[in-house]
């Protein structure tokens, strides 16, 4: 066994931090026999130093994080500060000086993914960054490695937690979103500020790190069609529920059907109560991949907070550091198929859509006629009236997405519809 310690940076040291720095010191003799070296945490870089941080050592912590990752002795950062700068500058520095980075950062590998890559290979070192999409859930290392010899199809997936927690009481209790919202932010599940879980940024950077493994080919955030889950009312969840279907913000990789080309996207759905991703409940993140030889494979696990991640940085700092011992590095970038990825409306999906119409004879014809003019098939209709008023509810066969949305422009024009109530993607047939 190796005697001299692999040293390790972490820059950041709020709740993940912490918690990364709690188990290596527990769990420091196990750790060495896992690795066949023992490991040393020689520095941490924080903003506040003056903050009280239970049993971190107070000597290791620093405010000159570029120093840090400049030393020249030190095997691996460990980054978990988040954010696009100065996290990329460290990381570049870092490898720059000989460093392996483990990052739990989404944003910036989802909108610079590729030019990290191609940092981390000119200079021989490791890139990992299981922690950075869903939690402790194991999922890119079998993306990128157990599955390497595989054809993923589809990923989809539940990647945040608080819109999960949301609508799962919205649909539990009848809540409306506000009253989910606020249940959630008590309980922690969710920000001062959730605008990047609920209008569906955080899960869009993380569909955009999946799609990019699962079809080998580089996929940018701004490639990620974004939906956000603030409109989802207690009527559609009512709707879903005579569907036999709830409602779910999902992240959607698909390989086209001729192979040609990919998507990503992320925005509510229904998805069938049989579906295993229908049974997630509150805060909790699953993913279903769809491979040709393996088939079906779910993961699922906590999506977040600081055990579940740091358990995830961990299992990243051991193999990294087993490749330091090694003298050798893991898997990088795999976008050899190039593929274009493509918009929203060439994607094939399925429309749930709820209309106010008036109630008289030749509403239901003119619809229809509608949905023909723009080449949609309408697999089921049901229409209630009362008082010269009706609801109708229309859910589609498969068509592009832009088919679709031409298609309920198109009905918001007829003088029989009063209005178009509710829009909604079916997915997971």
């Amino acid at each position: 066994m190796r005697t001299r310690p692999l040293k390790v940076a972490l820059l950041g040291c709020g709740v993940v931090g912490s918690e990364v720095t709690r188990i290596m010191t527990t769990h420091a003799d196990d750790l060495t026999q896992r690795i066949g070296a023992p490991v040393e945490l020689v520095g941490i870089a924080v903003r506040r130093p003056d903050r009280v941080r239970e049993g971190v050592p107070q000597e290791l912590i620093t405010t000159d994080a570029t120093a840090l990752v400049k030393r020249g002795d030190i095997d691996v950062v460990i980054e978990v500060i988040g954010g696009i700068e100065p996290a990329r500058t460290l990381i570049t520095t870092a490898f720059e000086h000989g460093a392996s980075v483990v990052s739990a950062n989404k944003a910036l590998l989802a909108q610079d993914g590729a030019a990290l890559h191609a940092a981390a290979e000119q200079h021989g070192v490791d890139l990992y960054y299981e922690a950075a999409v869903a939690g402790a859930i194991p999922l890119v290392r079998p993306l990128r490695e157990s599955l390497a010899g595989d054809r993923v199809n589809r990923v989809l997936g539940i990647v945040n937690g608080t819109t999960n927690f949301i609508l799962d009481k919205m649909d539990s209790s009848g809540a409306g979103y506000s009253e989910a919202l606020d249940e959630a932010t008590a309980l922690g599940y969710a920000e001062a500020d959730p605008t990047a879980d609920v209008e569906g940024f955080d899960a869009a950077a993380k569909a955009a790190i999946l799609a990019g493994i699962a079809f080998h080919t580089r996929v940018r955030l701004d490639d990620v069609h974004r939906e956000g889950m603030t409109e989802v009312t207690a009527a559609d969840f009512a709707s879903a529920k005579q569907m036999g279907c709830t409602i779910k913000l999902l992240a959607i990789c698909e390989r086209a059907a001729d192979g040609r080309s990919v998507s990503a996207r992320v925005h509510p759905a229904m998805i069938p109560l049989t579906h295993p991703l229908a049974s997630v409940r509150e805060a909790y993140n699953a993913v279903f991949i769809e491979a040709d030889a393996a088939g079906q494979l779910m993961f699922y696990g906590p999506g977040a907070g600081g055990a579940p991640t740091a358990s995830a940085v961990l299992g990243d700092l051991v193999a990294v550091c087993r490749n330091k011992v090694a003298e050798a590095t893991g898997p990088g970038e795999s976008a050899y198929t190039r593929l274009p990825v493509s918009t929203m409306g060439e994607v094939v999906t399925r429309y749930h859509i709820s209309l106010d119409v008036a109630d008289k004879p030749g509403v239901l014809a003119q619809v229809a006629t509608v949905f023909a003019e723009h080449g949609v098939s309408i697999d089921t209709v049901r229409q209630q009236g009362k008082d010269g008023e009706a609801s109708l509810v229309v859910v589609t066969h498969r068509a592009p997405d832009a088919a679709l949305s031409a298609t309920v422009e198109a009905l918001r024009r007829l003088d029989t519809v009063r209005d178009v109530a509710s829009i909604m993607r079916v997915e997971g047939e």
